[in-house]
């Protein structure tokens, strides 16, 4: 059995490469501001499909230190991992002297890997779709890489010089919570002192906006694009699709003593779950996240009345957003109405695997600051989401612990619970 010595698991560095913004802090200053970052696709030509509209990052990785052979070698989402991994190491202040290498791990969630490399080396192989055994004379080295997501949380491992557990944590839309889950687990029982997590997402391809166009998952909006993400309206139609990523530094808060870091929160508690309903289904009634939260909430110590904050999925599909809203009723009870939710997705879009990483640096970033970030694009609330979804405006509220929840494709749902450490936060 596996000895637990420390659940005192500390977030002392962090990094978001998003939509709409080039740091961490421009990040948090736009979705604080309530704007939003989706537009019409610009990656190719999206109208042939059914959505037209995606939130995509200004990403250059020559400003970001990536040389040409970096980025010949590493699929996109990859690249964002690397880049946030330096810049979340930098902002925790870790060196080589902080942690022995074979006690420091990596752990990175993605629910679809290097897919876009994938899809570019498809598309010469196979000379644009024309050949159905495609001419391998024409395959590049890196095909393999791009075939096996491990090769980004590699990269990684690599970049930060990580010689303990390494992993990559692929559960659909949950992957984001999950890997910083595992990252926890690791370190409360005892296998690393620090864990290097996160997620990283860069789907915004031909044949991933195509196969979520055919189960009618994304909005179909052809205008007013800035409007397309409206998780809670009545209005909503399905999720703009995204890409970016967010990585934090985990350790011990022992270790972080030691070594006189600056801690954003403490990760209190998590669980997930698996309600074996369906591949894209979501049960009625929500009790699968319910019991996730519940599990969550059990192992944290606390109780709905604790809870100042809750990050919400919030994607804007009507399916999501009722069974979520039913899940927060079954978990909290009457405290449920009391709390603010919001979902960060109307600003940025969802990110597949990377948003639930996004969303746990956003919990971090509003205990430090005490600022809830709002639900943008919400003008007529859905009846049957009346709860407090902080439309439109941010709100100044202390925030000394915050729930974040996710539910994925396959049916699984997890949650997380962040508490400020003792003597406040960064």
């Amino acid at each position: 059995m596996v000895r637990v010595v420390d659940r005192n698991v500390a977030i002392t560095g962090l990094s978001v490469l998003a939509p709409g913004s080039t740091c961490t802090e421009t990040f948090w200053d736009m979705i604080t501001s309530g704007l939003t970052a989706t537009r019409r696709i610009t990656a190719f030509d999206p109208s042939p499909f059914r959505s037209h509209v995606a939130a995509e990052c200004d990403f250059d990785p020559e400003a970001h230190g990536l040389t040409a052979r970096d980025q010949r070698r590493m699929d996109r989402a990859a690249q964002f991992a690397v880049v946030c991994a330096r810049q979340a190491v930098a902002d925790s202040g870790l060196d080589g002297d902080n942690s022995a290498p074979d006690r420091l791990g990596v752990a990175i969630g993605s629910a679809v890997g290097c897919s876009a490399g994938l899809e570019e080396e498809y598309v010469v192989l196979s000379d644009v779709g024309k050949d159905w055994l495609v001419d391998q004379s024409y395959q590049s080295r890196q095909t393999f890489e791009y075939f096996s997501p491990s090769s980004i949380a590699r990269e990684v491992a690599g970049e930060v010089g990580a010689q303990g557990p390494v992993a990559v944590i692929s559960n659909g839309c949950t992957s984001g919570i999950d890997s910083v889950g595992y990252a926890y687990q690791l370190i409360a029982e005892g296998s690393a002192d620090v864990v290097i997590t996160g997620a990283t997402e860069a789907p915004i391809t031909p044949v991933a906006l195509a196969s979520l166009d055919a189960i009618l998952a994304t909005t179909p909006r052809k205008t007013d694009f800035e409007q397309a993400s409206r998780p809670f309206d009545l209005d909503r139609n399905g999720f703009a699709l995204a890409e970016g990523a967010a990585v934090l530094v985990l350790e011990s808060l022992e270790h972080a003593r030691r070594r006189g870091a600056e801690v954003y929160a403490l990760i209190s508690g998590y669980a997930t779950r698996s309600n074996a309903y369906h591949m894209t289904g979501l049960p009625a009634g929500g009790e699968d996240m319910a019991i996730a939260i519940r599990a969550a909430m059990r192992q944290a110590g606390l109780g709905p009345d604790d809870i100042d904050y809750i990050n919400a999925h919030g994607s804007g599909t009507k399916q999501n957003d009722r069974h979520e809203t039913s899940a927060f009723k079954k978990s909290l009870g009457p405290r449920a109405y009391e709390i603010p939710v919001s979902s960060i997705k109307s600003m940025i879009g969802h990110s597949l695997g990377a948003i639930g990483s996004i969303e746990i640096a956003t919990c971090a970033l509003a205990m430090r600051d005490g600022i809830v970030p709002p639900t943008a694009n919400l003008h007529t609330p859905d009846p049957d989401c009346d709860l407090d979804y902080v439309p439109l405006v941010a709100r100044e509220q202390r925030v000394d612990v915050a729930l974040t929840v996710g539910s994925g494709f396959g049916g699984f749902q997890s949650a997380m619970l962040l508490g400020k450490p003792q003597g406040g936060t960064r």
